[in-house]
Formats: C-alpha cells, sequence, structure tokens
C-alpha cells in the first residue's frame, strides 16, 4: 500500500518552501493573543458561569495554570525544528506519517466546527444594536470569514502588521470594559459558590478549553519566524500572562455583576457595558465582537493553512495545496480551500440550526485530541531536564482530563478525521498505482 511521503528531516527547515521569514517577537505575541481571544470571550464566560455558577472561576484558574505547559510544549517543540505545520509536524516526526495525518484531519475538523459557530456568535451581538434577521447574522458571519481570508491572502508580513493592530485595540477595549463593570459587582452574586455540584466544574472546564485553544496556533508559522529559538519562549511567556489575567478578571466580574442570568448567559458583555455605558453599551460590545472575532479568524486562517501546506507537501492533503506564492509567500491554494470548505460548514450550519454550546463542545473535541496527540509526540521528541520534562505528562494529563466533558459530540470529529484518513489512504493509494503502472 502506498504512504504518503515523509519530508526529509535533514533538510533546513523552509529551504525551498518559499515561505517567508518574517515574524518577529511583537507579531509572535500579537498572533498568541489574538489565537485566543476571540468571540469566545463574550459568551464562554457566561455559559460557564450558567453551568457551574461563581464556582466556573475555579475552571478558569485551573486552565490558566494548565495553558503554560500546553504553550511550553508546542513552543519547544517548534524552537527545536521550525517547520510549518505545528502539532501536525510533530506528530508526523514523532508518532509517523499516519498520526501525522490524523492529526491533519482533526485540524480540518476542527476549523469547520469552530469557525462558523465562533463567528455567527459574534455577528449575534450586531442584533442588540441593528435588526438583523438570523440570515443576515450568518452573512456577517461569512463576511468575517472573508475578510480574513483576504487578509492572509496578501501575506504573512501584512497578516501580522494587521493583529499588532488588532490585539492592542482588543487588549485596551476589554480592559476598559471590566474596569467599567467592577463598581457593579455584588458579594452575593458569588454565593452559593457550587450549585451545580463538584463534576460542573469539570463541566465547564471543558467548554472553557474553547478560550485556551490558540497556543498551538503559533506553531503552523513557525517556519515563518526570523529568531523561532530565541522568540518561541519569550511570546509564550508574555501571552500566557496576559491572557490569564484578563480571563480570570473578566470571569470575575460576569459572576461578580450577575450578568449570566440574562438572556440565558450568552451575552454577559452586553449586559455589563449596557449597565456601565447605558444604551451606547450594547453598541460598543456589538461591534467589538466582530472585530475580535476577526482576529482570531485571521489568526487562524494564517495558522489552520499551514498545516494544509505542510499535509499537502507531504501527500497528505491533495498536491495542490502545497504550492506558495513567490511574491507574499502565501499558500493561497490552501487558504482557499479551508476558505470554502468553512462556508460551506456555514451554510449547513445556518440549515441545521445549529445552537452554541454543542458547537463550540465538538470544536474543542477536535482540538483537545490533536493535544493529545501533539503531547504524545512531545513526550517522544523532547529530552527536557528537571520540572520541565515533565510538562509534556501535564499536557497530556490535563487533555485527557478533558475528554469525557466532551461526551458523545467527540464522535464528530473522529468522524471528520476517520474518514478523512480514508481519503488520504484511498489518494496515495491510487497515486502509487498510477506510479507502478508508468
Amino acid at each position: 500500500m502506498a504512504t504518503p511521503t515523509t519530508p526529509n528531516l535533514h533538510e533546513p527547515a523552509g529551504s525551498s518552501s518559499g515561505l517567508h521569514r518574517v515574524i518577529t517577537l511583537r507579531h509572535a505575541v500579537a498572533l498568541y493573543v489574538s489565537s485566543l481571544l476571540g468571540s469566545g470571550i463574550f459568551i464562554i464566560p457566561g455559559l460557564a458561569a450558567r453551568i457551574a455558577g461563581p464556582a466556573s472561576i475555579l475552571s478558569w484558574i485551573i486552565l490558566s495554570v494548565a495553558s503554560y505547559p500546553f504553550a511550553y510544549t508546542f513552543a519547544k517543540l517548534s524552537a527545536r525544528r521550525p517547520e510549518s505545520g505545528g502539532i501536525y509536524v510533530f506528530a508526523r516526526e514523532g508518532l509517523g506519517v499516519g498520526a501525522g495525518a490524523a492529526t491533519a484531519w482533526l485540524f480540518l475538523a476542527w476549523a469547520v466546527l469552530g469557525a462558523p459557530a465562533a463567528t455567527v456568535a459574534a455577528a449575534s451581538y450586531l442584533t442588540f444594536v441593528l435588526p438583523l434577521s438570523r440570515l443576515h447574522v450568518f452573512l456577517v458571519a461569512a463576511g468575517i470569514l472573508i475578510a480574513a481570508f483576504v487578509v492572509n491572502y496578501l501575506g504573512i508580513r501584512f497578516t501580522g502588521r494587521v493583529q499588532l493592530a488588532t490585539v492592542a485595540a482588543i487588549l485596551a477595549a476589554l480592559t476598559i470594559a471590566v474596569l467599567a463593570s467592577v463598581p457593579r459587582v455584588s458579594p452575593a452574586n458569588y454565593t452559593p459558590f457550587l450549585p451545580g455540584g463538584v463534576t460542573s466544574i469539570g463541566t465547564a472546564a471543558a467548554l472553557i478549553v474553547w478560550s485556551y485553544l490558540g497556543y498551538e496556533n503559533t506553531s503552523n508559522v513557525a517556519e515563518e519566524f526570523k529568531d523561532p529559538e530565541r522568540d518561541f519562549h519569550r511570546s509564550v511567556v508574555i501571552s500566557v500572562f496576559l491572557i490569564s489575567g484578563l480571563y480570570l478578571a473578566i470571569a470575575i466580574v460576569t459572576v461578580g455583576t450577575g450578568a449570566y442570568t440574562v438572556g440565558g448567559g450568552a451575552t454577559p458583555f452586553a449586559v455589563m457595558m449596557s449597565g456601565a455605558f447605558g444604551t451606547y453599551g450594547g453598541a460598543i460590545v456589538a461591534f467589538l465582537a466582530i472585530f475580535v472575532t476577526f482576529g482570531t479568524v485571521n489568526a487562524y486562517v494564517a495558522g489552520m493553512a499551514r498545516v494544509y501546506f505542510a499535509a499537502a507537501r507531504d501527500g497528505v492533503f491533495p498536491r495542490a495545496l502545497a504550492n506558495v506564492h513567490r511574491t507574499t509567500g502565501a499558500p493561497r491554494q490552501a487558504l482557499v480551500f479551508l476558505t470554502v470548505l468553512v462556508l460551506l460548514s456555514l451554510v449547513i450550519f445556518y440549515i441545521l440550526d445549529v445552537d452554541f454550546v454543542p458547537a463550540f463542545l465538538m470544536a474543542s473535541g477536535a482540538a483537545i485530541l490533536t493535544y493529545v496527540i501533539g503531547s504524545v509526540a512531545a513526550i517522544r521528541l523532547l529530552k527536557e531536564n528537571g520540572l520541565r520534562r515533565a510538562l509534556p505528562w501535564i499536557s497530556l494529563l490535563v487533555s485527557l482530563a478533558l475528554l469525557p466533558f466532551i461526551g458523545a459530540l467527540l464522535a464528530a470529529s473522529a468522524a471528520i478525521a476517520g474518514a478523512g484518513l480514508l481519503i488520504s489512504w484511498a489518494v496515495s493509494t491510487r497515486r502509487g498505482m498510477t506510479k507502478a503502472g508508468s
């Protein structure tokens, strides 16, 4: 049976790929932060609080602490061997071509399940200030996706500049939102602390993990770092502190203001901002949600396209996706492939009227499975000393602990990955038969 080809591991990364080495420390931090800060920041705190009440804050703390092992593990692997594709490359090198192929298809499941949910969630905030129908909300979501495609089509250098401006505005706006909500925090809203029992903390954590997904995304563009050995770990430390501090602050004020008890908990930020700024608060949050989600989608389009580019370079995906534009350094065919599939998924979400919570959980399931594979690969590949040796193991254990809370929804990701593996096997077999016949 023919199998996808494995690249020469001794070939210098990026020597013939055509990708441009232009990412610096500030661009890396911008990519990290914008990969994590998406529409989830406006929705997940409220939904998590609906599940676990004030105890959802513990779920945020647990995942904040666990985020460093994830971030460090993937950053260390990327610095060790900076190659486009991130966890896909780690899995291929540490566990074999089959594991790499499974990872590539899990990334595809992650994109087609998560991107529609994130963009529709953000677009829904506009209904606070505009009389939009459900169709209009989905059209706005499609517009966010198309805008991210256009920015990435122009190349990673332009993408990095856009992300710098986006992240600066996002951090400033969210900080103002938190500070404006503090006067409305009441100690009474923190009791009873654990209304849903201990297991609700785990269920909330499985949902919250969506907000911490993104530390692997910058690894996908490792081949385009100017100085990966120096900048990966520095950007990780800066990003972990920024993200964890902001998330915890938002979770605390979401519970403290009781905003999650209004409107099913899906739009706590609108409730908080309306309380702080009156009628203008909802408008501020609505447009901020669009801006933040664009930043995340923009970062993920860049990262995911590099996964498909790397998989195509190895023969796991169609070879046509491995082409790079000579001037911009963008894998344009991979970008088109990703955008078309996500837009088709958005149409399916519209037809089936998919709800936010299961959509986010399905995407989280695909992401957690890739983290499991990446952590196992890291255990095999990294030769660390002291406490750092335990970090990949911690990543693995946290990932495995979260999987049961996804439940039956994990089947969606497994089905897409399984079907993808069959497609890759069929394509590689046909390619091998064609070569043998010639």
